[in-house]
């Protein structure tokens, strides 16, 4: 057979259907894989990105009506009655104060703001942590997922040069579709890192301005736990009269 033939039939070989699904198909196993890899990457950022915009949002809504309640209360008894027993980290903060003057009861009162302070301290920190839960997936698809489409990109042209070796022609007809099925996994990373990262910056902003509402309500049950004191109906002060 001539060399021209059998350029001929490999070009008559070449696939003409160049669409996003066909390459995937026609690409090597290796470039499959990583494609596949990517693309669940892309659909856990989504994931991650819905479930913890409604997490956020529900617990900043709820935060933000603490403060509201606790500013319009005269002591820390009755802000604890008017959120109940509703649970969450917005009544952990008004609890932790009444335990902690329950547990002062008959002791010296010097310390006692601080040792409240240290509580609801850690409860901000708890609380920020757990709705940091997830995000660290989203940093990783960010900075991983363009080394990964790049190492199918690099298998798939070298595919594509063992082709034309196999071949012995440059013709473009018979290489451009390896090299376009190649390229294909480069910007399935793309697609999967740049909305990583973005939805992560986000979340980060978000989770330091929900930290700072935990803070606004932190202080605001200090402030209502130093009026009681200087009322002196404090469950510690009522035990050591």
């Amino acid at each position: 057979m001539e060399p021209t033939a059998q350029v001929t039939d490999v070009i008559a070989a070449v696939p003409h259907d160049l669409s996003p699904w066909a390459m995937f198909i026609n690409a090597h196993i290796v470039v499959q894989v990583v494609m596949v890899g990517l693309a669940l990457a892309s659909i856990a950022t989504w994931t991650v990105g819905v479930a913890k915009t409604i997490e956020l949002r529900r617990a900043r809504r709820r935060v933000a009506d603490l403060i509201v309640v606790l500013s319009e209360s005269r002591t820390l008894a009755e802000a604890a009655s008017c959120v109940g027993d509703a649970g969450g980290v917005e009544c952990a903060l008004i609890k932790a104060a009444m335990d902690e003057a329950r547990l002062s009861a008959g002791a010296s009162c010097v310390g006692l703001k601080d040792r409240i302070a240290t509580r609801l301290d850690r409860i901000e920190a708890a609380a920020g942590r757990r709705m940091a839960m997830g995000t660290g997936i989203l940093a990783t698809i960010g900075s991983t997922s363009p080394f990964v489409g790049l190492f199918g990109t690099v298998w798939g042209i070298m595919n594509s040069f063992i082709g034309i070796a196999r071949t012995h022609t440059t013709n473009l007809a018979v290489v451009a579709p390896g090299i376009a099925e190649a390229l294909l996994a480069t910007a399935l990373g793309l697609v999967a890192a740049i909305p990583a990262v973005i939805v992560y910056n986000v979340f980060t902003r978000s989770i330091g301005a929900y930290r700072a509402q935990l803070g606004d309500a932190s202080a605001a049950v200090l402030r209502l736990v130093s009026r009681d004191f200087d009322r002196r109906v404090l469950p510690f002060q009522e035990a050591a009269e």
